[in-house]
């Protein structure tokens, strides 16, 4: 399973579940803008942070981390702490690593073990969450992604019903709808779409005019965004022929309107 970007997509959809996760208030999710940040001197790119709109609150850096790995750690701080010395941010801040359960945490941890057990930095085990009662969406949709099998469709279910009645933007439960289907398609690659949709009750939830309510909407979004790809792919083939021509990355970017490193990877994969 793609964790890492479906907990990304869930922590833009409903940000107040990163913070219910360390046991925050939810409702600080409104100081805080979730999002990527990329340190161009050193090209590396940390997917998962949430930058807050004032001074007095700290950075939080987010990882999802599903395999052991040894490194884990170095790479980590690594990333942390070159990003603070490039940014002009002075907040504080904190990391924040989600692990499926205690056996993938087996990173070295002999030389990062003050931080590790200071505030600084906050582990959590999606196993240990199990027993946890929880009306919150965005904590059961987490839930999901390790609940067993032969639960799985019958939990998605209850949470698609939670958010049909507590949730009064569309836009929302349409995201929320769609992550269920990720992670559901994902936990059970044995079946098909059609057959986790009979499964999920899917099938008779887009007979509703709810459901056709909802999605009515993300097709005329849909159809915009497609346009805009397309016309982002275009760009992206002119590449190569604009290289040869000796413009540089910079120039190409600024040309094109496009950012710089999405330029070069471009012109790295065609090379």
């Amino acid at each position: 399973m793609k964790t890492d970007s479906i907990f990304y997509r869930i922590f833009q959809s409903i940000p107040s579940t990163f913070f219910e996760l360390i046991n925050q208030p939810p409702q600080l999710a409104s100081a805080y803008q979730f999002s990527s940040v990329e340190v161009k001197e050193l090209a590396f790119r940390i997917d998962g942070v949430f930058l807050p709109n004032t001074p007095d609150l700290p950075i939080y850096f987010a990882e999802v981390q599903f395999q052991p790995d040894k490194k884990f750690y170095s790479c980590l701080f690594a990333e942390i702490f070159n990003y603070l010395d490039k940014t002009e941010l002075t907040n504080n801040w904190r990391g924040v690593v989600i692990f499926p359960n205690r056996s993938v945490d087996t990173g070295n941890t002999e030389r990062y073990i003050e931080l590790l057990n200071s505030q600084r930095v906050t582990r959590v085990y999606l196993d240990e969450l199990s027993s946890i009662e929880s009306s919150s969406i965005g904590i059961n949709t987490v839930k999901l992604i390790v609940e067993p099998e032969s639960t799985a469709t019958t939990k998605a279910l209850e949470i698609v019903n939670s958010a049909r009645e507590q949730i009064l933007d569309v836009a929302t439960i349409r995201e929320i709808i769609q992550l269920i289907e990720t992670i559901l398609i994902y936990k059970l690659p044995r079946l098909s779409q059609e057959e986790i949709g009979k499964m999920f009750g899917l099938n008779e939830l887009k007979q509703t005019r709810f459901y056709q309510d909802v999605f009515a909407e993300g097709k005329q979004e849909g159809r915009e965004e497609g346009r805009q790809e397309g016309r982002k792919e275009g760009k992206l083939e002119t590449i190569p022929q604009l290289l040869g021509l000796g413009l540089s990355i910079e120039q190409i970017a600024q040309v094109l309107g496009l950012d710089e490193q999405l330029v070069r990877q471009a012109a790295q994969s065609k090379s």
